[in-house]
């Protein structure tokens, strides 16, 4: 397979996750780290031993042997470098949201397609084994009709009124900081494992702490295509969660329940029969989940594993030479972060109303 070299933008927390993300792949080469300023930038190049360190992106756009960009960067600056890359024809991983107003990742989605580069958007915990085998087993119809989607996500990194971090000042991290951050984890899963689309939200969000302008918390009722019900609750205040995203799938003849904080384990519910637990074992799982699951069985796999499968989904979709305009991306794009982006959106305005919010309205 040929060596593709990579640059990231942004080493805070999940710029060097990318980076160990794809050195894993033995095939990928980081070659250039753009940070806030060069003295940073040049502190963190060095402590991730990437060879060359910028404080812009003119250099990286314009190098030819740059085959692949990571955009790392808080939230209100995805927009715009994601759309300088584009007019560069680089290929892009970006963080999400893809970007905090829906017309910006409107326009994105738009520009990536008619660039016809490669672009991904990191809902990675699509990529985890079992994620994959839910998915697998509620298309061959496993589960009968699927009837109910329930779950949350649940933090307390943001419990104290002292917490702070960028993503509570809506100038970095948008109009919405507990749903667009993590409940659009939630809700693009959930998506995936089904293959039902959200059509309408009932949102209410709440603000334990007034000063820091955005949510906290929200619960929110669901409507799905196929006329199936769903709710989740998210928090970023829950005492003692760490980083549970967890949820439910019950259908006409079983259910499916998972815990990324237990991410080898998926739950299936029965009626006539005892229930069963799968264990992450590439022997058991299906054809489509199985290429996930790096491991034995009991050998566990998860966050960091997760990461680095959507990027070698991506990394692989770019080696085989594939153009996204006639070879469906097998992860998610800039499309899918664009449709993500107007779920939130619809969550904040059905907050706002206190009524249902059908989700093709939320402009």
């Amino acid at each position: 397979m040929q060596r593709l070299r990579a640059a990231l933008i942004g080493a805070g927390f999940i710029g060097p996750a990318h980076v160990e993300a794809v050195r894993r792949l033995g095939y990928v080469d980081v070659v250039a780290l753009v940070g806030s300023d060069r003295e940073r930038a040049e502190a963190k190049a060095a402590a991730l031993h990437i060879p060359r360190a910028y404080s812009d992106l003119t250099a990286i756009l314009a190098d030819p042997d740059i085959d692949v960009i990571h955009n790392c960067t808080p939230n209100h600056l995805h927009f715009r470098i994601n759309q300088q890359i584009l007019a560069a024809g680089k290929h892009v991983i970006s963080e999400k949201p893809l970007a905090v107003t829906t017309a910006e990742a409107d326009q994105l989605a738009r520009l990536a397609a008619e660039a016809g580069v490669v672009n991904a958007v990191c809902f990675n915990y699509r990529a985890y084994p079992l994620v994959q085998e839910m998915r697998a087993r509620i298309a061959r119809g496993d589960i009968g009709d699927v009837r109910l989607i329930h779950g949350g996500y649940l933090q307390d990194w943001l419990l104290y009124a002292t917490d702070d971090n960028w993503r509570v000042d809506p100038a970095a991290g948008g109009a919405s900081r507990a749903v667009a951050d993590i409940g659009s984890h939630w809700v693009d899963t959930v998506e995936f494992v089904t293959g039902l689309p959200v059509t309408e939200v009932m949102a209410d969000l709440g603000t334990f702490f007034a000063a820091r302008r955005t949510e906290d918390c929200a619960t929110v009722l669901l409507r799905f295509a196929n006329g199936a019900k769903g709710s989740m609750t998210i928090s970023q205040i829950s005492p003692g969660r760490k980083n549970r995203l967890h949820f439910e799938v019950d259908g006409s003849q079983e259910a499916f329940a998972w815990d990324q904080e237990h991410p080898s384990d998926l739950w299936i519910g029965r009626r006539s029969e005892a229930n069963g637990h799968l264990l992450r074992d590439p022997a058991l799982l299906t054809d489509e989940a199985r290429p996930f699951a790096h491991y034995p069985g009991g050998h566990n796999e998860g966050w960091p594993d997760g990461l680095k499968n959507l990027c070698a989904q991506v990394y692989a979709y770019i080696a085989a030479g594939k153009d996204p305009r006639r070879d469906p991306p097998p992860f998610p794009t800039f499309a899918t972060g664009a449709r993500i982006v107007r779920i939130v959106s619809a969550i904040l305005a059905s907050s706002r109303q206190g009524a249902w919010m059908p989700v093709d309205a939320a402009l």
